[in-house]
């Protein structure tokens, strides 16, 4: 595996929209978190590809060329969407893995729709990603034991990241950036608790490379040359995988074809175990998110562990793609170390 160099004061943060744009009703929230880096003594360059007047913030060309010129830019040591989007598989095709490869790449920085690139990147190049808070929740203070994503970023190559359980989270949606631009507290309002799917299970030790993403976008990569999981675990991890996933907004009827989808494809034969996030999504009628990942990933015979803080549903662990990580749950208390070797 190979990390890109740690973020320092002064280092070039590149801000573009590889997949949905910054609608006007967003950009006071916009103009607030680039101001924030800024004060923290980072130089934010902000690309071309940002309208949030369609679908995507500008043509796939347009935004794969402005994507590539960021990862391949020697002074750009982190490139940091706003948030994520629908549409950015379309970019698959139109990047460069082999140049990422022999450039040093920096940080890429995000979660939802940009898992679709950053999970194909880590699988093509060995360079690891960063799956954390995107440009938009930057200001939020993340709660002990929980690291924000400018925590890892700024982590020396060799080093461990620690974190622990949330003890609550934000229940009640995300708030409307358009009238408070300026918000970086969540409300941080629900118990929560890791979980094993297994009840009966008291205690959970597994190690493995860290790799996953958004379910509702990567499911669509098995079968295709940006999906290759297997190949990743042969070339990158012989000690196996931790895969985790986190489904977005999808009913759990749909959430299970998709974990069924991955099981089918042999997402999880490297796996040690499966940690799968908080859910957005909702019940289909009487079948629970929980009966969606007990449905299709009940008989892996590996632990799974779900509730985690991560995805869609604050607040959020900072996880890097590639990093060798142990995940270990006491109770309903958990913990994650990754080592950035």
């Amino acid at each position: 595996m190979r990390y890109p160099k740690p973020l320092q004061a002064g280092d070039v943060i590149a801000v573009t929209s590889p997949s949905s744009g910054v609608q006007s009703a967003h950009e006071a929230r916009l103009n607030h978190c680039i101001e924030g880096l800024r004060r923290l003594g980072y130089e934010v360059v902000v690309g071309a590809c940002m309208s949030g007047t369609g679908p995507t913030s500008a043509p796939a060309a347009e935004r794969a060329a402005e994507l590539m010129s960021f990862l391949t830019d020697p002074l750009v040591r982190a490139v940091v969407p706003p948030w994520g989007g629908e549409l950015a598989i379309d970019l698959l095709p139109l990047l460069d893995f082999e140049a990422i490869r022999a450039a040093d790449p920096p940080w890429l920085v995000g979660y939802s729709d940009l898992t679709t690139l950053m999970f194909p990147l880590t699988l093509r190049t060995g360079v690891a990603t960063l799956h954390g808070g995107n440009l938009m929740d930057t200001p939020y203070a993340v709660p002990t034991p929980l690291l924000h994503w400018l925590d890892a970023a700024t982590a020396p190559v060799g080093g461990s990241l620690t974190q622990g359980s949330a003890s609550a989270y934000q229940g009640g949606g995300h708030p409307d950036f358009g009238a408070h631009p300026d918000v970086g507290s969540y409300a941080l309002d629900t118990p929560a608790a890791w979980r094993p799917l297994d009840e009966s299970v008291c205690s959970v030790s597994a190690t493995g490379r860290l790799i996953g993403g958004c379910l509702e976008t990567v499911a669509m990569l098995p079968g295709t040359r940006y999906g290759d999981l297997a190949g990743f675990a042969r070339a990158y991890a012989p000690e196996g995988l931790i895969v985790y996933l986190e489904v977005a907004e999808s009913e759990a009827f749909v959430a299970a074809r998709m974990f069924h989808h991955l099981v089918l494809a042999g997402w999880f034969d490297a796996a040690n175990a499966v940690l799968i996030g908080r859910s957005g999504g909702g019940s289909s009628g009487s079948f629970t998110q929980l009966d969606a990942v007990r449905h299709a990933l009940g008989g892996l015979g590996v632990p799974v562990l779900h509730d985690l803080d991560l995805g869609h549903v604050p607040p959020q662990l900072a996880l890097v793609n590639g990093a060798l990580a142990t995940v270990e749950l006491t109770g309903s208390t958990g913990r994650l170390v990754q080592h950035l070797v």
